[in-house]
């Protein structure tokens, strides 16, 4: 929809950082365009009930772009861009790559954990209907810019846009990276047919690149064990009516959070699920995502890396819907 008469967009100040929020009489979202253009909050308000992990005893602090994203607040929703994982753009692979005629980058780019902009402060416009951050990448000439906006009184929308203005083709790799609170027993909300998951990463108690069974690691309790783990849907995840989805929701209050992509330009599903392993409370991450997996080097390797023209871009979103007592069934 267009500009929504029954929202509001408004400034304010989140644990002494300047903030940004927009809201409805159902749902908020406040982020920090400073801090990575993180979203601190995703409150449904008929509940109270805050989606979003805060940073807890840790401290809100400007990171030092380059270093471990666990060093920091482990809090709220980032944007992991160009990659997840750290990786090293090398020479050969570069060297291969032009051979083939898809892209033409310099030697040897060092990427950071979860990607650069998490840890940049972001440019932030506020619109009567929107929040419009941008923020461009230090080693690539590629400008990352999201809009968030109403899509329903229920439902926020997430509008990207990455714009190339280098002179060559450049690659990328996105996921959305929300820590949510499990703070009850959750249930993970998968579509139809995403019945085995590949578990990438096992932590103490499961194998890393064996399979599972969708249901057996579908519910999360709030007990710190210590591990984690991490799974993707094996290869493009199957939607619905040409959407991709995901959600949680708890199963005593009933609150539900449901994320909706575009399955043709966001094909890829990964779920983190962090027992407190690296964060203190029990969190779990869904990532909608561009490029498999986890590396963009991996993901230009495996050809499932994003290419965006010179001087071109690509687009795509996300919406978010907020609730409570979800009629379906799943799992």
């Amino acid at each position: 929809m267009g500009a929504n008469e029954d929202s509001k967009v408004y400034t304010g100040v989140y644990k002494e950082w300047l903030s940004a929020a927009i809201e409805t009489d159902l749902v908020r979202l406040t982020l920090l365009p400073g801090l990575g253009g993180k979203i601190v909050s995703l409150l449904y308000k008929p509940t109270g009930k805050e989606w979003l992990l805060d940073s807890g005893k840790r401290p809100l602090k400007q990171p030092d772009y380059g270093s471990s994203f666990t060093a920091w607040d482990m809090s709220g929703w980032d944007e992991c861009f160009p990659t997840i994982d750290a990786c090293t753009l090398q020479a050969d692979l570069q060297a291969d790559l032009q051979a083939d005629g898809a892209i033409d980058m310099p030697d040897h780019i060092d990427m950071p954990d979860h990607g650069e902009l998490w840890s940049l402060p972001w440019h932030c416009k506020l619109e009567d209907d929107a929040i419009v951050c941008a923020v461009r990448s230090p080693q690539l000439p590629l400008r990352f810019t999201r809009r968030v906006s109403i899509a329903a009184p229920d439902q926020i929308q997430l509008q990207y846009e990455v714009e190339n203005e280098g002179d060559r083709p450049l690659p990328f790799l996105w996921a959305a990276h929300p820590q949510f609170a499990i703070e009850e027993p959750t249930r993970i909300l998968l579509p139809e047919g995403v019945d085995r998951l590949l578990c990438v990463y096992g932590g103490h108690s499961l194998a890393t690149m064996e399979t599972y069974d969708a249901p057996s690691i579908a519910l999360i309790n709030p007990l710190v064990t210590g591990d984690g783990k991490k799974f993707y849907y094996p290869g493009q995840a199957p939607g619905q009516a040409a959407s991709g989805w995901s959600g949680l929701q708890e199963q005593t209050s009933g609150n539900f959070v449901m994320l909706a992509v575009p399955q043709d330009k966001v094909p890829y599903l990964g779920v983190w699920i962090d027992e407190g392993m690296y964060n203190d409370r029990v969190t779990c991450a869904l990532e909608p995502g561009i490029g498999y997996f986890d590396s963009l080097s991996a993901a230009i390797a495996n050809g499932t890396a994003q290419i965006v023209d010179p001087h071109g871009s690509f687009e795509w979103s996300l919406t978010v819907s907020l609730g409570h007592q979800l009629e379906s069934c799943y799992f």
